[in-house]
């Protein structure tokens, strides 16, 4: 059996809300988790949607039913098939929305964030290292840097980032240990983040985005 790869041609789609590409002092691209849609993850957005922002939410290029085949749909990112074809094929699909909202408005009048949630976390940080997109805040909202990039090779990317990690308190999928050994990974490669936490599980919070907001606005 012999494995054969092609490009084909195929029709992603992204959401856009707030503010007019001509009136955004700010645009944030904003990243789904697995299972997601980028339309209901937009729709969580309620706290930064104050007529100053563009809001800009990609979906992923893999939708699914979520159980077992039938009802809702949602979509992924990637898996661990042929993942470095689906790597090179989300970043240059997020470079493709980054290039199309500026086409539309000068980068170099706004401020741009990229805010990652679960799953959009190693996704985030991969277009940001592997992409041509430039930011100035990264937030990785429940998740942590991938894990398969070079730090050290990547590391200059991110120590210009200016990092934000979140972390709700009773997040059931990123435990303790596990944010140490990212603390101790970003440490390791002089990598400068903020830790902030909230009361709650692996999920957004509207206090803490406006508090986040405010900060980098």
């Amino acid at each position: 059996m012999h494995e054969h790869r092609i490009s084909v041609r195929r029709t992603a789609r992204y959401f856009t809300r707030g503010a007019r590409p001509d009136e955004a002092r700010e645009v944030w691209f904003v990243i789904h988790g697995y299972g997601q849609l980028a339309a209901d993850f937009l729709g969580g957005f309620d706290a930064l949607d104050d007529g100053s922002r563009l809001l800009v939410a990609p979906e992923g290029l893999s939708r699914f039913y979520i159980r077992s085949g039938q009802g809702t749909p949602g979509a992924s990112w990637m898996t661990r098939e042929a993942r470095e074809a689906e790597i090179d094929d989300y970043v240059a699909y997020l470079d493709a929305v980054y290039d199309a909202i500026f086409g539309e408005l000068d980068r170099d009048r706004v401020r741009v964030r990229f805010l990652g949630f679960s799953q959009g976390t190693a996704t985030t940080s991969r277009w940001l290292a592997l992409g041509h997109a430039r930011v100035d805040r990264l937030i990785l909202w429940a998740g942590d840097v991938a894990q398969d990039l070079d730090l050290t090779a990547h590391g200059e990317v991110f120590r210009s980032a200016d990092l934000t990690m979140v972390l709700g308190s009773e997040d059931e999928y990123i435990s303790p240990k596990r944010m140490a050994a990212e603390e101790a990974r970003l440490q390791a490669h002089d990598i400068p983040y903020r830790l902030l936490r909230f009361t709650g599980n692996h999920r957004l919070d509207d206090a803490l985005l406006r508090t986040v907001a405010a900060e980098t606005g």
